[in-house]
Protein backbone atom coordinates (compact mmCIF):
# COMPACT_ATOMS: atom_id res chain seq x y z
CA UNK A 1 0.00 0.00 0.00
CA UNK A 2 1.53 2.94 -1.08
CA UNK A 3 0.72 6.71 0.63
CA UNK A 4 0.38 9.72 -2.05
CA UNK A 5 3.34 11.21 -0.16
CA UNK A 6 6.52 12.85 -1.90
CA UNK A 7 8.74 13.06 0.64
CA UNK A 8 12.76 13.64 0.05
CA UNK A 9 15.44 11.97 2.60
CA UNK A 10 18.67 12.26 2.30
CA UNK A 11 20.48 9.24 -0.23
CA UNK A 12 20.97 6.36 1.56
CA UNK A 13 24.03 5.85 3.56
CA UNK A 14 24.99 2.71 0.56
CA UNK A 15 25.10 5.56 -2.24
CA UNK A 16 27.24 8.10 -0.76
CA UNK A 17 30.27 5.25 -0.16
CA UNK A 18 30.03 3.81 -3.51
CA UNK A 19 31.21 6.79 -4.75
CA UNK A 20 34.30 6.62 -2.32
CA UNK A 21 33.13 9.44 0.06
CA UNK A 22 33.88 7.97 3.47
CA UNK A 23 32.93 9.64 6.20
CA UNK A 24 34.53 9.14 10.11
CA UNK A 25 35.79 5.91 8.86
CA UNK A 26 38.75 5.10 11.58
CA UNK A 27 41.82 2.56 9.72
CA UNK A 28 43.64 0.31 11.96
CA UNK A 29 45.40 -1.85 9.61
CA UNK A 30 47.18 -1.28 6.24
CA UNK A 31 44.20 -3.00 4.38
CA UNK A 32 41.89 -0.30 5.11
CA UNK A 33 39.98 -2.36 7.92
CA UNK A 34 37.41 -0.29 10.17
CA UNK A 35 37.75 -1.25 13.72
CA UNK A 36 34.20 -0.85 15.07
CA UNK A 37 33.11 -4.12 13.96
CA UNK A 38 29.07 -2.55 13.12
CA UNK A 39 27.02 -3.50 10.09
CA UNK A 40 27.31 -0.11 8.56
CA UNK A 41 31.01 -0.07 9.06
CA UNK A 42 31.10 -3.71 8.07
CA UNK A 43 29.59 -2.57 4.41
CA UNK A 44 31.42 0.55 3.99
CA UNK A 45 34.63 -1.89 4.38
CA UNK A 46 33.79 -4.37 2.00
CA UNK A 47 32.55 -1.95 -0.31
CA UNK A 48 35.80 -0.08 0.11
CA UNK A 49 37.76 -2.87 -0.80
CA UNK A 50 35.57 -3.67 -4.33
CA UNK A 51 36.35 0.15 -5.32
CA UNK A 52 40.05 -0.26 -4.35
CA UNK A 53 41.19 -3.51 -4.82
CA UNK A 54 38.52 -5.54 -7.59
CA UNK A 55 40.37 -6.66 -10.86
CA UNK A 56 38.31 -4.65 -12.88
CA UNK A 57 36.71 -1.17 -12.37
CA UNK A 58 33.48 -1.38 -10.73
CA UNK A 59 29.74 0.27 -11.60
CA UNK A 60 29.62 2.02 -8.13
CA UNK A 61 25.55 2.80 -9.00
CA UNK A 62 25.40 -0.83 -10.37
CA UNK A 63 26.45 -2.05 -7.15
CA UNK A 64 25.01 0.23 -4.94
CA UNK A 65 21.47 -0.42 -6.24
CA UNK A 66 21.89 -4.17 -5.87
CA UNK A 67 23.20 -3.60 -2.19
CA UNK A 68 20.09 -1.61 -1.60
CA UNK A 69 17.90 -4.30 -3.47
CA UNK A 70 19.34 -7.03 -1.27
CA UNK A 71 19.11 -4.79 1.92
CA UNK A 72 15.13 -4.49 1.66
CA UNK A 73 14.68 -8.19 0.18
CA UNK A 74 15.19 -9.06 4.08
CA UNK A 75 12.91 -6.87 5.22
CA UNK A 76 9.48 -7.49 3.27
CA UNK A 77 8.21 -8.44 0.20
CA UNK A 78 6.74 -4.85 -0.79
CA UNK A 79 9.92 -2.70 0.26
CA UNK A 80 11.07 -1.80 -3.14
CA UNK A 81 13.87 0.52 -4.76
CA UNK A 82 13.17 2.16 -7.84
CA UNK A 83 15.72 3.84 -10.15
CA UNK A 84 15.55 6.79 -11.36
CA UNK A 85 14.45 6.16 -15.35
CA UNK A 86 11.75 3.88 -13.96
CA UNK A 87 10.10 6.08 -11.49
CA UNK A 88 7.96 8.07 -13.95
CA UNK A 89 6.17 4.75 -15.38
CA UNK A 90 5.75 3.01 -11.85
CA UNK A 91 3.66 5.94 -11.52
CA UNK A 92 1.00 5.82 -13.89
CA UNK A 93 -1.11 3.54 -13.18
CA UNK A 94 -1.34 5.13 -10.13
CA UNK A 95 -1.94 9.19 -11.32
CA UNK A 96 -4.07 8.05 -13.88
CA UNK A 97 -2.25 9.40 -17.08
CA UNK A 98 0.85 9.57 -19.04
CA UNK A 99 1.92 11.39 -21.88
CA UNK A 100 1.83 10.27 -25.40
CA UNK A 101 -0.21 9.54 -28.68
CA UNK A 102 -2.98 7.69 -27.36
CA UNK A 103 -3.34 3.86 -28.54
CA UNK A 104 -3.52 0.23 -26.92
CA UNK A 105 -1.06 -1.34 -29.38
CA UNK A 106 -0.06 -4.98 -30.13
CA UNK A 107 2.99 -6.83 -31.75
CA UNK A 108 1.51 -8.98 -34.51
CA UNK A 109 3.96 -10.53 -36.71
CA UNK A 110 6.89 -8.21 -35.81
CA UNK A 111 4.29 -5.06 -36.72
CA UNK A 112 2.47 -2.66 -34.14
CA UNK A 113 -1.27 -3.09 -34.68
CA UNK A 114 -3.20 -0.54 -33.43
CA UNK A 115 -5.84 -2.08 -31.00
CA UNK A 116 -7.92 0.79 -30.44
CA UNK A 117 -7.35 5.01 -30.36
CA UNK A 118 -7.69 5.58 -27.03
CA UNK A 119 -10.97 7.93 -26.63
CA UNK A 120 -10.40 11.45 -26.95
CA UNK A 121 -6.77 10.93 -27.25
CA UNK A 122 -4.84 12.81 -30.11
CA UNK A 123 -4.92 9.71 -31.88
CA UNK A 124 -8.57 8.98 -31.98
CA UNK A 125 -9.17 13.24 -33.14
CA UNK A 126 -6.75 12.28 -36.02
CA UNK A 127 -8.24 9.45 -37.15
CA UNK A 128 -6.23 6.70 -36.62
CA UNK A 129 -8.57 3.77 -36.19
CA UNK A 130 -8.30 -0.12 -34.96
CA UNK A 131 -6.38 -2.18 -36.67
CA UNK A 132 -4.10 0.38 -38.57
CA UNK A 133 0.01 -0.81 -39.07
CA UNK A 134 2.32 1.67 -37.46
CA UNK A 135 5.20 1.00 -40.35
CA UNK A 136 7.45 4.14 -39.62
CA UNK A 137 8.36 6.56 -36.76
CA UNK A 138 9.87 9.68 -37.32
CA UNK A 139 10.38 8.40 -40.87
CA UNK A 140 12.37 5.16 -39.52
CA UNK A 141 10.94 1.90 -39.96
CA UNK A 142 9.61 0.08 -37.29
CA UNK A 143 7.91 -3.05 -39.07
CA UNK A 144 10.04 -5.73 -39.35
CA UNK A 145 13.05 -5.09 -37.14
CA UNK A 146 12.40 -6.72 -33.82
CA UNK A 147 10.31 -4.15 -32.51
CA UNK A 148 9.33 -4.53 -28.76
CA UNK A 149 7.57 -3.03 -26.01
CA UNK A 150 9.40 -0.72 -24.67
CA UNK A 151 10.74 0.32 -28.00
CA UNK A 152 7.50 1.72 -28.79
CA UNK A 153 7.21 3.09 -25.50
CA UNK A 154 10.23 5.16 -25.81
CA UNK A 155 9.61 5.90 -29.37
CA UNK A 156 5.89 7.34 -29.15
CA UNK A 157 5.20 8.37 -25.18
CA UNK A 158 7.12 11.59 -24.40
CA UNK A 159 6.60 15.08 -23.32
CA UNK A 160 2.92 16.71 -23.66
CA UNK A 161 2.85 19.30 -26.61
CA UNK A 162 5.45 17.79 -28.62
CA UNK A 163 5.35 15.94 -32.13
CA UNK A 164 5.96 12.88 -33.53
CA UNK A 165 4.99 11.55 -36.94
CA UNK A 166 3.78 7.74 -37.47
CA UNK A 167 3.53 6.17 -40.88
CA UNK A 168 0.05 4.35 -40.59
CA UNK A 169 -0.75 1.41 -43.19
CA UNK A 170 -4.41 0.87 -43.88
CA UNK A 171 -5.30 -2.91 -44.97
CA UNK A 172 -7.33 -2.29 -47.95
CA UNK A 173 -5.36 0.72 -48.75
CA UNK A 174 -2.16 0.25 -50.78
CA UNK A 175 -0.85 4.23 -49.89
CA UNK A 176 0.97 5.07 -46.30
CA UNK A 177 -0.15 7.64 -44.51
CA UNK A 178 2.00 10.33 -42.33
CA UNK A 179 0.28 11.97 -39.41
CA UNK A 180 1.71 14.21 -37.80
CA UNK A 181 0.76 13.52 -33.62
CA UNK A 182 1.12 16.23 -30.80
CA UNK A 183 1.30 14.26 -27.52
CA UNK A 184 -1.09 14.63 -25.21
CA UNK A 185 -2.04 13.79 -21.51
CA UNK A 186 -3.24 10.25 -22.27
CA UNK A 187 -5.63 8.92 -19.22
CA UNK A 188 -5.18 5.87 -17.54
CA UNK A 189 -8.72 4.64 -16.33
CA UNK A 190 -8.88 2.31 -13.19
CA UNK A 191 -13.15 1.93 -13.12
CA UNK A 192 -13.18 -0.97 -15.75
CA UNK A 193 -16.59 -1.23 -16.39
CA UNK A 194 -19.98 -0.31 -15.29
CA UNK A 195 -23.51 -1.00 -16.33
CA UNK A 196 -27.06 -2.36 -15.30
CA UNK A 197 -26.35 -6.21 -14.45
CA UNK A 198 -29.83 -6.70 -14.40
CA UNK A 199 -32.92 -4.40 -13.60
CA UNK A 200 -32.11 -2.29 -10.55
CA UNK A 201 -28.91 -4.21 -9.79
CA UNK A 202 -25.70 -2.02 -11.13
CA UNK A 203 -21.98 -3.61 -11.49
CA UNK A 204 -18.79 -1.59 -11.03
CA UNK A 205 -15.52 -3.12 -11.51
CA UNK A 206 -12.28 -1.21 -10.02
CA UNK A 207 -9.12 -2.25 -11.45
CA UNK A 208 -7.13 -0.36 -8.77
CA UNK A 209 -7.13 2.37 -6.59
CA UNK A 210 -5.69 5.30 -8.19
CA UNK A 211 -5.61 9.23 -7.90
CA UNK A 212 -8.60 9.09 -10.56
CA UNK A 213 -10.46 6.22 -9.25
CA UNK A 214 -12.88 7.91 -7.62
CA UNK A 215 -13.76 10.70 -9.99
CA UNK A 216 -14.55 7.51 -12.14
CA UNK A 217 -16.45 5.54 -9.90
CA UNK A 218 -18.69 8.57 -8.99
CA UNK A 219 -19.04 9.36 -13.07
CA UNK A 220 -20.06 5.36 -13.51
CA UNK A 221 -22.23 5.52 -10.12
CA UNK A 222 -24.62 8.58 -11.03
CA UNK A 223 -25.22 6.81 -14.45
CA UNK A 224 -26.57 3.50 -13.05
CA UNK A 225 -28.57 5.64 -10.57
CA UNK A 226 -30.26 7.20 -13.05
CA UNK A 227 -30.61 3.83 -14.27
CA UNK A 228 -32.71 2.64 -11.92
CA UNK A 229 -30.08 1.08 -9.47
CA UNK A 230 -31.00 0.02 -6.30
CA UNK A 231 -28.56 -2.47 -5.46
CA UNK A 232 -25.02 -2.79 -6.22
CA UNK A 233 -22.23 -5.40 -6.60
CA UNK A 234 -18.63 -3.80 -6.63
CA UNK A 235 -15.71 -6.17 -8.15
CA UNK A 236 -12.91 -6.17 -6.93
CA UNK A 237 -11.38 -9.55 -8.01
CA UNK A 238 -7.48 -8.96 -9.12
CA UNK A 239 -7.27 -5.47 -7.77
CA UNK A 240 -3.81 -5.13 -6.62
CA UNK A 241 -4.57 -2.13 -4.18
CA UNK A 242 -3.03 1.47 -4.85
CA UNK A 243 -3.26 4.41 -2.64
CA UNK A 244 -4.62 4.18 1.14
CA UNK A 245 -6.69 7.40 0.58
CA UNK A 246 -8.52 6.82 -2.07
CA UNK A 247 -9.28 3.18 -0.28
CA UNK A 248 -11.23 5.38 2.56
CA UNK A 249 -12.70 7.78 0.18
CA UNK A 250 -14.14 5.03 -1.34
CA UNK A 251 -15.33 2.84 1.40
CA UNK A 252 -16.84 5.84 2.63
CA UNK A 253 -19.71 5.98 0.05
CA UNK A 254 -21.26 3.01 1.71
CA UNK A 255 -21.16 3.24 5.53
CA UNK A 256 -22.60 6.25 7.83
CA UNK A 257 -20.54 8.93 8.96
CA UNK A 258 -17.91 8.39 12.01
CA UNK A 259 -17.15 4.69 11.27
CA UNK A 260 -13.70 3.66 11.15
CA UNK A 261 -12.40 2.00 8.26
CA UNK A 262 -8.85 1.51 8.72
CA UNK A 263 -6.23 2.33 11.47
CA UNK A 264 -2.61 1.83 10.60
CA UNK A 265 0.56 2.12 13.08
CA UNK A 266 4.68 1.06 12.76
CA UNK A 267 7.35 1.02 14.89
CA UNK A 268 8.40 4.65 14.00
CA UNK A 269 4.70 5.49 13.09
CA UNK A 270 2.00 6.66 15.50
CA UNK A 271 -1.38 5.10 15.09
CA UNK A 272 -3.42 6.90 12.62
CA UNK A 273 -7.44 6.50 12.52
CA UNK A 274 -9.23 6.96 9.33
CA UNK A 275 -13.08 7.22 9.76
CA UNK A 276 -15.90 7.84 6.79
CA UNK A 277 -16.70 11.03 6.48
CA UNK A 278 -19.46 11.03 4.07
CA UNK A 279 -23.20 12.52 4.69
CA UNK A 280 -25.08 10.64 2.14
CA UNK A 281 -24.08 7.16 1.78
CA UNK A 282 -25.07 4.52 -0.89
CA UNK A 283 -28.04 3.13 1.09
CA UNK A 284 -29.09 -0.08 -1.32
CA UNK A 285 -27.40 -3.42 -0.64
CA UNK A 286 -24.16 -3.92 -1.60
CA UNK A 287 -21.54 -7.26 -2.86
CA UNK A 288 -18.04 -7.06 -3.08
CA UNK A 289 -16.44 -9.87 -5.14
CA UNK A 290 -13.05 -10.24 -4.25
CA UNK A 291 -10.53 -13.56 -5.06
CA UNK A 292 -6.51 -14.37 -4.65
CA UNK A 293 -5.73 -11.40 -6.97
CA UNK A 294 -7.62 -9.08 -4.57
CA UNK A 295 -4.98 -7.41 -2.56
CA UNK A 296 -3.78 -4.38 -0.10
CA UNK A 297 -6.97 -1.38 -1.11
CA UNK A 298 -9.28 -3.34 -2.02
CA UNK A 299 -8.82 -5.18 1.36
CA UNK A 300 -9.31 -2.39 3.30
CA UNK A 301 -12.17 -1.66 1.32
CA UNK A 302 -14.19 -5.46 1.68
CA UNK A 303 -12.69 -5.90 5.36
CA UNK A 304 -14.37 -2.51 6.36
CA UNK A 305 -17.67 -3.47 4.82
CA UNK A 306 -17.34 -6.78 6.39
CA UNK A 307 -16.46 -5.20 9.61
CA UNK A 308 -19.73 -3.13 9.91
CA UNK A 309 -21.96 -5.96 8.41
CA UNK A 310 -22.82 -3.76 5.26
CA UNK A 311 -21.77 -5.92 2.68
CA UNK A 312 -21.61 -9.55 1.21
CA UNK A 313 -17.96 -10.61 0.38
CA UNK A 314 -18.27 -13.44 -2.06
CA UNK A 315 -15.71 -15.11 -3.95
CA UNK A 316 -11.99 -16.26 -2.84
CA UNK A 317 -9.88 -15.45 0.20
CA UNK A 318 -7.95 -12.23 -0.91
CA UNK A 319 -4.02 -11.92 -1.25
CA UNK A 320 -3.40 -10.95 2.18
CA UNK A 321 -1.06 -7.76 2.29
CA UNK A 322 -1.74 -5.31 5.02
CA UNK A 323 1.57 -3.62 4.63
CA UNK A 324 1.48 0.39 4.24
CA UNK A 325 4.28 1.44 1.88
CA UNK A 326 5.55 5.33 2.03
CA UNK A 327 7.68 6.66 -1.03
CA UNK A 328 10.41 8.31 -0.38
CA UNK A 329 12.16 10.81 -3.04
CA UNK A 330 15.90 10.15 -3.22
CA UNK A 331 18.26 12.88 -4.07
CA UNK A 332 19.23 10.94 -7.81
CA UNK A 333 15.98 11.13 -8.38
CA UNK A 334 15.11 7.29 -7.79
CA UNK A 335 12.49 6.14 -5.08
CA UNK A 336 12.06 4.20 -2.03
CA UNK A 337 9.12 2.35 -1.17
CA UNK A 338 9.46 1.89 2.81
CA UNK A 339 7.14 -0.34 4.43
CA UNK A 340 6.38 1.94 7.69
CA UNK A 341 3.10 0.09 9.08
CA UNK A 342 0.62 -2.29 9.47
CA UNK A 343 -3.30 -1.43 8.59
CA UNK A 344 -5.76 -2.82 10.85
CA UNK A 345 -9.48 -3.36 10.00
CA UNK A 346 -12.32 -1.96 11.94
CA UNK A 347 -12.58 -4.84 14.06
CA UNK A 348 -8.65 -4.97 14.97
CA UNK A 349 -7.75 -7.75 12.07
CA UNK A 350 -4.50 -7.34 10.70
CA UNK A 351 -4.79 -9.57 7.14
CA UNK A 352 -0.78 -9.29 6.23
CA UNK A 353 -0.09 -13.15 5.49
CA UNK A 354 3.59 -14.72 6.88
CA UNK A 355 6.59 -13.80 4.70
CA UNK A 356 8.82 -15.12 7.29
CA UNK A 357 10.09 -17.88 4.70
CA UNK A 358 11.47 -15.11 1.99
CA UNK A 359 10.55 -13.15 -0.99
CA UNK A 360 10.40 -16.51 -3.10
CA UNK A 361 8.24 -18.40 -0.61
CA UNK A 362 5.81 -15.47 -0.04
CA UNK A 363 4.89 -15.18 -3.61
CA UNK A 364 4.19 -19.28 -3.86
CA UNK A 365 1.09 -18.84 -1.82
CA UNK A 366 -0.90 -19.20 -4.99
CA UNK A 367 0.84 -22.46 -5.79
CA UNK A 368 0.00 -23.99 -2.36
CA UNK A 369 -3.62 -22.86 -2.37
CA UNK A 370 -3.92 -25.37 -5.29
CA UNK A 371 -2.49 -27.98 -4.09
CA UNK A 372 -4.02 -27.68 -0.75
CA UNK A 373 -7.70 -27.43 -2.59
CA UNK A 374 -8.92 -24.10 -1.44
CA UNK A 375 -9.50 -22.71 -4.61
CA UNK A 376 -11.93 -25.35 -4.81
CA UNK A 377 -13.37 -25.83 -1.39
CA UNK A 378 -13.49 -23.33 1.52
CA UNK A 379 -12.99 -26.31 4.43
CA UNK A 380 -9.35 -26.17 2.67
CA UNK A 381 -9.03 -22.60 3.82
CA UNK A 382 -6.44 -22.84 6.51
CA UNK A 383 -7.47 -20.21 9.27
CA UNK A 384 -5.37 -19.08 12.66
CA UNK A 385 -7.80 -20.08 15.50
CA UNK A 386 -5.80 -17.26 17.96
CA UNK A 387 -6.29 -14.77 15.34
CA UNK A 388 -10.28 -14.86 15.94
CA UNK A 389 -12.21 -11.63 15.75
CA UNK A 390 -16.19 -10.34 15.41
CA UNK A 391 -17.62 -8.14 13.64
CA UNK A 392 -18.86 -5.04 14.73
CA UNK A 393 -22.39 -5.36 14.44
CA UNK A 394 -23.81 -8.96 14.04
CA UNK A 395 -20.75 -10.15 16.28
CA UNK A 396 -19.88 -12.90 13.03
CA UNK A 397 -16.59 -14.62 13.40
CA UNK A 398 -13.89 -13.39 11.26
CA UNK A 399 -10.29 -14.03 11.14
CA UNK A 400 -6.73 -12.39 10.87
CA UNK A 401 -3.34 -13.06 9.35
CA UNK A 402 -3.63 -13.89 5.89
CA UNK A 403 -6.27 -12.63 3.70
CA UNK A 404 -10.12 -11.37 3.88
CA UNK A 405 -12.05 -14.75 3.88
CA UNK A 406 -15.29 -14.57 1.76
CA UNK A 407 -18.98 -14.65 3.33
CA UNK A 408 -19.72 -16.41 0.38
CA UNK A 409 -17.52 -18.69 -1.14
CA UNK A 410 -17.56 -19.66 -4.79
CA UNK A 411 -14.75 -21.92 -5.95
CA UNK A 412 -12.78 -21.44 -8.98
CA UNK A 413 -14.17 -22.33 -12.13
CA UNK A 414 -12.36 -25.71 -13.46
CA UNK A 415 -12.43 -24.50 -16.74
CA UNK A 416 -10.34 -21.61 -15.92
CA UNK A 417 -7.85 -23.78 -14.87
CA UNK A 418 -6.34 -26.52 -17.60
CA UNK A 419 -2.37 -26.25 -18.99
CA UNK A 420 -3.69 -25.97 -22.48
CA UNK A 421 -5.36 -22.69 -21.57
CA UNK A 422 -2.52 -21.60 -19.73
CA UNK A 423 -0.13 -21.70 -22.76
CA UNK A 424 -2.94 -20.10 -24.96
CA UNK A 425 -2.45 -17.23 -22.21
CA UNK A 426 1.46 -17.51 -22.60
CA UNK A 427 1.55 -17.12 -26.17
CA UNK A 428 -0.94 -13.86 -26.55
CA UNK A 429 -2.95 -16.49 -28.47
CA UNK A 430 -6.08 -15.08 -28.03
CA UNK A 431 -5.75 -11.48 -28.32
CA UNK A 432 -3.38 -12.01 -31.91
CA UNK A 433 -6.60 -14.06 -33.15
CA UNK A 434 -8.93 -12.11 -32.79
CA UNK A 435 -6.75 -9.24 -33.95
CA UNK A 436 -6.06 -11.20 -36.89
CA UNK A 437 -9.70 -12.07 -37.30
CA UNK A 438 -11.02 -8.27 -36.95
CA UNK A 439 -8.60 -7.22 -39.64
CA UNK A 440 -10.06 -9.29 -42.24
CA UNK A 441 -13.52 -9.44 -41.61
CA UNK A 442 -13.90 -5.65 -39.58
CA UNK A 443 -16.16 -4.51 -42.15
CA UNK A 444 -18.61 -7.56 -42.18
CA UNK A 445 -19.22 -7.77 -38.39
CA UNK A 446 -19.68 -4.00 -37.92
CA UNK A 447 -22.23 -4.01 -40.60
CA UNK A 448 -23.90 -7.04 -39.17
CA UNK A 449 -23.79 -5.94 -35.55
CA UNK A 450 -25.07 -2.75 -35.36
CA UNK A 451 -24.42 -2.21 -31.56
CA UNK A 452 -23.83 -4.35 -28.48
CA UNK A 453 -27.52 -6.11 -28.24
CA UNK A 454 -27.43 -7.50 -31.32
CA UNK A 455 -24.28 -8.65 -31.45
CA UNK A 456 -24.98 -10.02 -27.71
CA UNK A 457 -28.05 -12.14 -28.97
CA UNK A 458 -26.49 -13.32 -32.63
CA UNK A 459 -22.84 -13.41 -32.40
CA UNK A 460 -21.64 -16.90 -31.29
CA UNK A 461 -18.22 -18.88 -31.34
CA UNK A 462 -19.43 -21.62 -33.30
CA UNK A 463 -17.25 -24.86 -34.54
CA UNK A 464 -15.93 -23.25 -37.45
CA UNK A 465 -14.23 -19.95 -35.08
CA UNK A 466 -13.26 -22.14 -32.99
CA UNK A 467 -11.55 -24.58 -34.90
CA UNK A 468 -10.01 -21.09 -36.45
CA UNK A 469 -8.43 -20.55 -33.19
CA UNK A 470 -7.22 -24.13 -32.64
CA UNK A 471 -5.51 -23.74 -35.57
CA UNK A 472 -3.83 -20.28 -35.00
CA UNK A 473 -3.11 -21.62 -31.69
CA UNK A 474 -1.27 -24.19 -33.02
CA UNK A 475 0.70 -22.24 -35.27
CA UNK A 476 1.57 -20.28 -32.13
CA UNK A 477 3.20 -23.65 -30.95
CA UNK A 478 0.85 -24.86 -28.41
CA UNK A 479 -0.69 -27.97 -29.82
CA UNK A 480 -4.18 -28.90 -29.80
CA UNK A 481 -4.89 -31.02 -26.45
CA UNK A 482 -8.16 -32.83 -26.61
CA UNK A 483 -8.00 -32.79 -22.93
CA UNK A 484 -7.92 -29.79 -22.33
CA UNK A 485 -10.45 -28.46 -24.60
CA UNK A 486 -12.59 -30.45 -22.80
CA UNK A 487 -12.09 -28.62 -19.76
CA UNK A 488 -11.55 -25.16 -21.17
CA UNK A 489 -14.12 -24.89 -24.23
CA UNK A 490 -16.46 -23.02 -22.19
CA UNK A 491 -14.43 -20.24 -21.02
CA UNK A 492 -12.36 -19.83 -24.41
CA UNK A 493 -15.73 -19.24 -25.98
CA UNK A 494 -16.83 -17.13 -23.82
CA UNK A 495 -12.84 -15.54 -23.58
CA UNK A 496 -12.93 -14.78 -27.42
CA UNK A 497 -16.60 -13.41 -27.35
CA UNK A 498 -15.69 -11.13 -24.86
CA UNK A 499 -12.25 -10.05 -26.57
CA UNK A 500 -14.64 -9.18 -29.93
CA UNK A 501 -16.68 -7.47 -28.22
CA UNK A 502 -14.10 -5.40 -26.62
CA UNK A 503 -12.85 -4.44 -30.14
CA UNK A 504 -15.86 -3.63 -32.04
CA UNK A 505 -17.28 -1.93 -29.32
CA UNK A 506 -16.60 -0.59 -25.95
CA UNK A 507 -14.70 -2.12 -22.47
CA UNK A 508 -17.96 -2.37 -20.53
CA UNK A 509 -19.04 -4.99 -23.02
CA UNK A 510 -16.18 -7.33 -22.74
CA UNK A 511 -17.17 -7.77 -19.01
CA UNK A 512 -20.60 -8.34 -19.72
CA UNK A 513 -20.05 -10.90 -21.88
CA UNK A 514 -17.10 -12.49 -19.74
CA UNK A 515 -19.95 -12.22 -16.74
CA UNK A 516 -22.34 -14.15 -18.46
CA UNK A 517 -20.35 -17.43 -17.54
CA UNK A 518 -18.66 -16.47 -14.25
CA UNK A 519 -19.93 -17.90 -10.95
CA UNK A 520 -18.78 -15.48 -8.64
CA UNK A 521 -20.60 -12.76 -10.75
CA UNK A 522 -23.94 -15.06 -10.68
CA UNK A 523 -23.96 -15.98 -7.18
CA UNK A 524 -23.71 -11.79 -6.37
CA UNK A 525 -27.01 -12.11 -8.65
CA UNK A 526 -28.37 -14.54 -6.49
CA UNK A 527 -28.01 -13.35 -3.40
CA UNK A 528 -30.17 -10.21 -4.26
CA UNK A 529 -33.30 -12.51 -5.00
CA UNK A 530 -32.83 -14.68 -2.15
CA UNK A 531 -33.09 -14.06 1.47
CA UNK A 532 -29.08 -14.13 2.21
CA UNK A 533 -28.92 -10.48 2.97
CA UNK A 534 -31.59 -11.15 5.81
CA UNK A 535 -30.42 -14.46 7.08
CA UNK A 536 -26.61 -13.08 7.40
CA UNK A 537 -28.38 -9.92 8.59
CA UNK A 538 -26.29 -7.86 5.90
CA UNK A 539 -28.27 -4.50 6.19
CA UNK A 540 -28.58 -1.40 3.44
CA UNK A 541 -27.86 1.34 5.51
Amino acid sequence: MKKKLNYTLPLLLALVVAFGMFVGARFTRSTGSMSDGDPESLFQEVLMLVNREYVDQPNSKKLTQAAIEGMLKELDPHSAFIPAEEVKRSNEDLEGNFEGIGIEFNILNDTIIVVTPISGGPSEQLGIHAGDRIVQIDGKKVAGVGFKNENVFKSLRGKKGSEVVVTIYRPGNPKWTDYKITRDKIPIYSVDASYMAEPGVGYIKVGRFAGTTMREFREGFEKLQQQGMQNLIVDLRGNPGGYLQTAIEFAQQFLPNGKLIVYTQGRAKEKQVYESKEYSPFKGKVAVLIDEGSASASEIVSGAMQDWDRALIIGRRSFGKGLVQEPYQLSDGSMLRLTIARYYTPSGRCIQKSYKNGVEDYYEDFSRRIKSGELESKDSIKVIDSLKFYTKINKRLVYGGGGIVPDIFVPLDTSENSSYLNKLYNKGTFNEFVISYMDKHRTELTSTYKDFDAFDKQFDINKDLMDQFIKYGEKDGVKKDEKGLAVSSPFIKSQLKALFARHLFKNDNYFQIINQTNKTYQKALDVFKDNTFDKMKIASK
